[in-house]
């Protein structure tokens, strides 16, 4: 196929929705819209919003996209976050919110859950921890607190399948979402009889598992979008998977570190023959896993600082952070705002910051919060080198990382690794259009694409020292509060 293949990449995320065309090796053309959205948030821990209302936005991003001058369109790649669900009627139309991963509401049912499953062969046959993120605790909790609209739910799906349920009429989960949900059988890609026993949903309700393209938009979306009409859309693609395959961490030599709302690290590659404690292993396709970690705790908790302390612009942040010393703040913090995922998984831990005296300033805490994310990530690591003893570059990817170079110095420090940046544009939706791509035959295979990598930060003995103290500064608090 050649060259001159255009792929449209529709990336829907927690707090935008991005549509923009890519060429057949992942370079994007000036056809690109993002539009805001905004999760809806509970005191009591609830992170949810209106799926009508994002299909919507998505709909509208679309319009605007072809407002513009639009290469001729080949495929169409989705990408969405994971762990997020739906109940959907009878008449194919949501009957609750959509319940993001970063909804902590679920945790109430974590002790039930644990008794009726076990946990250590749950995570090995399903890749998932038993944790508020995943569905079964999702699903579990809904039913005790939302029975009413649980029992009109006939159908239980994810954004994207909802997505194409309301553009095609019909849907289907990939083999990466439904890997994501916890409801997975991981190793033979199936839903898992053991984990859907004990919940009361039964396996008819979830979607049929196909990476097949989709062909035909129902009548009144082809008329919205004509040139969409009779082209191929691939269903859509866990935000991990297509973050490490637009950063060009293709293959278990690379590590991709992500820093979005949330933080990630993950490496793709053959299936493992065991999964380690704490991370988890979801999957990119047939072939291909992905095997890694999650904070809640990201960009998000350095947007919070930002704003709640006032901390000022982004360049004065920046100055004061680079003048800091490493740990020099006396702050011990466990950096817990939307609570805990990996490597420990504790639902109800909650942000500690202890050590404060009338000295402390607002910088102090912004320093040892994000310190505090990178001890986090550093135990991710460790955990992930067992398995993957060969990894040669850490590439970081994500504006909550990539828009602060000190904060980079800091991860590349704290792991004790040289931390390089990637410096392609929204590497998630940079993803979704290469994989979509693959499957169409526009690229032999994901490595082809080309790697746009920029800065590399280069690790500090002296600072590496210091953080090592630090970090077991961290985990005696860790010990000592959270049982």
């Amino acid at each position: 196929m050649p060259e001159t293949t255009h792929i449209l990449s529709i990336d829907v995320g927690t707090s935008s929705v991005r549509a923009i065309v890519y060429d057949a090796v992942g370079r994007a053309t000036d056809a690109a819209v993002r539009t805001p959205c905004e999760m809806d948030t509970t005191q009591d821990g609830g992170v949810c919003i209106d799926a009508d209302r994002l299909t919507e936005i998505v709909s509208t991003t679309l319009d605007r996209l072809f407002e513009m001058s639009v290469p001729r369109i080949s495929a169409v790649g989705v990408c969405t976050f994971w762990h997020n669900v739906v109940g959907v009627g009878m008449d194919g139309i949501a009957v609750t919110p959509l319940i993001s991963w970063a909804d902590t509401r679920p945790g109430g049912v974590i002790p039930e859950l644990k008794s009726l499953l076990d946990e250590t062969e749950t995570h090995a046959r399903t890749g998932c921890m038993i944790h508020p993120s995943y569905l079964p605790a999702k699903l579990l909790w809904l039913s005790r607190t939302h029975p009413e609209a649980f029992c009109k739910a006939e159908r239980w799906m994810s954004f994207g399948e909802y997505l194409f349920l309301r553009y095609f009429g019909h849907t289907a989960c990939s083999l990466s979402m439904a890997s994501g949900t916890g409801l997975l059988d991981v190793g033979r890609c199936r839903w898992d009889e053991k984990t859907l026993s004990v919940l009361p949903v039964r396996e008819h309700q979830l979607s049929p598992i196909s990476d097949a393209r989709f062909v035909g938009l129902s009548d009144s979306f082809a008329a919205r979008w004509l040139v969409l009409r009779d082209i191929p859309w691939f269903p859509a693609v866990g935000d991990g998977v297509c973050s490490n395959v637009g950063s060009g961490c293709v293959n278990p030599d690379r590590l991709a570190l992500m820093v979005g709302t949330s933080g990630a690290m993950r490496v793709m590659g053959d299936t493992p023959s065991s999964i380690p404690h704490g991370l988890w292993c979801y999957r990119a396709d047939g072939r291909r896993t992905l095997l890694g970690g999650a904070l809640s705790n990201g960009g998000n908790v350095y947007a919070w600082m930002r704003e709640t302390l006032r901390l000022g612009i982004q360049t004065d942040i920046e100055r004061a952070l680079g003048a800091g010393e490493p740990d020099g703040h006396g702050l011990t913090v466990l950096p817990f705002w939307a609570g805990e995922r990996s490597p420990r998984w504790h639902a109800a831990a909650r942000a500690t910051i202890t050590g404060m005296t009338l000295h402390t300033r607002p910088e102090d805490l912004l320093r040892a919060t994000l310190e505090a994310t990178s001890y986090c990530f550093e135990s991710i690591y460790k955990r992930l080198e067992t398995v993957y003893p060969d990894i040669h570059r850490i590439v970081a990817s994500g504006g909550g990382l990539l828009e602060s170079p000190a904060w980079m110095q800091m991860m590349a420090d704290v792991i004790g690794r040289p931390v390089t940046a990637s410096s392609a544009l929204e590497a998630s939706s940079r993803g979704a259009a290469l994989l979509a791509g693959e499957a169409m035959g526009a690229l032999s295979d994901l490595a082809d694409a080309p790697i746009a990598i920029g800065a590399t930060y280069e690790p500090d003995a002296r600072r590496h020292a210091r953080y090592k103290e630090a970090m077991a500064r961290q985990q005696t608090l860790y010990d000592t509060l959270i049982v």
